[in-house]
């Protein structure tokens, strides 16, 4: 006996930012529309965004805050889906929400807003949503264009066919949360080449000197400038028990490969240099360590004595050299950092790298030559930035795919 087999228009693998968006808009143009997802509920990654308020967009959003191999594939679905366009529909959905530094939009109340908001135009639009759903098979029938898809449930083995697949399944990044490299799966079924993958938007780790210093410092947070490879970012770094975390060192991990070193700015708003000579000059009796601490946290101006200047802690400035100073004062402008690596998918906000877009439109993000079979979101090779960049991509993405699914 043949097994039943349930039919749609679209199935989207994956409910995550991307999938929901794609099938809201599938199912506005009157398509019949399956999301299937492996985890027990759909939107995780949504209700830990932000921390809890879920960073869904930001007003300014261009193909800069983006890494690529290819940096202008994001331009066509970032214009035809913009952050306004996303805003309206929080509008219309009545939540509240703040503009925070940098432009960001969050809830004002709890990422569930989000969800909620998201929940229900599915409801409204009748999309099927299907968790603890494991697809085990996918078959394209070349004779009527059809995909046929076995999948295990809750409920037993089953079987579903549809005209288009939208793989919305995301990348590897916090699989706690549903990560997964399935979207890499039936990209290597279709002949689709993947762009090697490896942990974005990730705390660095240290296995030098600098551990132990991070240990003692843990869950001190300053503002600084972090720069690599050509990317500088200005925001607060944080010291954890394994190395350096914070918004701008989550940044500048995306640009940063293995065994590059970054350059941290302690006070990215003065010459330290200068400004140390000229103390000299006018407070001729003072210790190293008490004018730092004027705009250093005591701790960290603690640890930086005893790394590189133990021997001359207790000489006032008019003691030291200006040659001395400025060898300190060079260094904390430009303190030269080696991470031993990140801590990788783990805690990762973002997979970097994925399905190659060379072989993806960029209007409709169908494969080429590869008739109903669409790939959105974190599955690509598009990474943003920190910021509501990965949102607003997830959304773009996600919207042009189920204009044309």
């Amino acid at each position: 006996m043949k097994p039943s087999i349930q039919k749609y228009d679209i199935i989207v693998i994956g409910g995550g930012a991307a999938g929901l968006l794609c099938a809201i808009t599938a199912a506005k143009r009157g398509r019949n529309v399956l999301i299937l997802e492996r985890a027990n509920k759909i939107g995780k990654k949504i209700l830990m965004s932000g921390g809890g308020k879920c960073n869904f967009t930001n007003l300014y959003v261009t193909s800069d805050n983006f890494t690529s191999r290819n940096p202008h594939f994001c331009k066509s679905a970032l214009s035809q889906y913009t952050p306004e366009d996303f805003i309206k529909m929080v509008d219309e959905a009545k939540i509240d929400y703040e503009i925070r530094k940098n432009d960001q939009f969050f809830c004002v109340h709890t990422s569930k807003d989000i969800l909620n908001m998201l929940i229900h135009l599915c409801e409204k639009s009748d999309i099927k949503i299907m968790t603890h759903a494991n697809i085990t098979d996918i078959e394209y029938c070349k004779n009527n264009s059809r995909y046929l898809l076995a999948c295990d449930t809750d409920n037993g083995n089953k079987h579903f066919s549809c005209n288009s697949i939208v793989v919305a399944s995301g990348g590897l990044s916090i699989p706690s949360l549903g990560g997964s490299g399935y979207a890499y799966d039936v990209a290597r079924q279709f002949q689709i080449p993947l762009i090697e993958t490896r942990a974005g938007l990730a705390p660095f780790t240290f296995s030098d000197y600098l551990k132990p210093i991070c240990e003692r410092l843990s869950g001190l947070s300053l503002p600084i400038e972090i720069e690599c490879n050509g990317k500088a970012f200005l925001d607060d770094m944080l010291f954890t028990h394994r190395g350096l975390s914070g918004p701008s060192v989550l940044q500048i991990s995306s640009y940063w490969n293995l065994g590059d070193t970054i350059s941290v700015n302690l006070l990215p708003d003065m010459s330290m240099t200068k400004d140390l000579i000229d103390e000299k000059v006018n407070n001729r009796n003072i210790l190293l360590r008490t004018y730092l601490s004027r705009f250093i946290p005591k701790a960290l101006v603690k640890e930086l004595e005893l790394l590189l200047w133990k021997e001359q802690s207790e000489l006032t400035l008019d003691q030291w050299s200006n040659k001395q100073l400025e060898d300190i004062g060079n260094i904390i402008n430009h303190w030269v950092l080696k991470p031993s690596g990140t801590e990788g998918y783990r805690t990762a906000e973002v997979t970097l790298g994925g399905v190659s877009t060379d072989y993806i439109s960029s209007k409709t993000m169908e494969v080429k030559g590869q008739s109903g079979l669409y790939f959105i979101g974190e599955a690509l090779d598009v990474s943003g930035q920190l910021g509501g960049f990965n949102f607003q991509w997830a959304w773009a993405s996600g919207y042009c795919a189920g204009l044309f699914a």
